[in-house]
């Protein structure tokens, strides 16, 4: 795949799926955490909504630029 084509890929994502791309590493980061504390109700559900609000926080600042 060339620079330019990743370029416009990334170009074309919208908020809803920077949300949701950052809600599945923050279950995959909460995942891991659970294995280790055995805890996973905790750990994933706060995975969702760290990832979520960086998804969000992250679509905003691209939003602006």
């Amino acid at each position: 795949m060339s620079r330019g084509k990743i370029l416009n890929i990334q170009n074309n994502m919208n908020k809803e799926k920077i949300i949701v791309l950052g809600a599945a590493f923050g279950v995959a980061i909460g995942s891991i955490i659970s294995v280790f504390t055995g805890n996973p109700a905790l750990w994933i559900s706060l995975g969702i909504a760290f990832g979520a609000g960086l998804g969000l926080a992250y679509s905003q600042r691209k939003s602006i630029k």
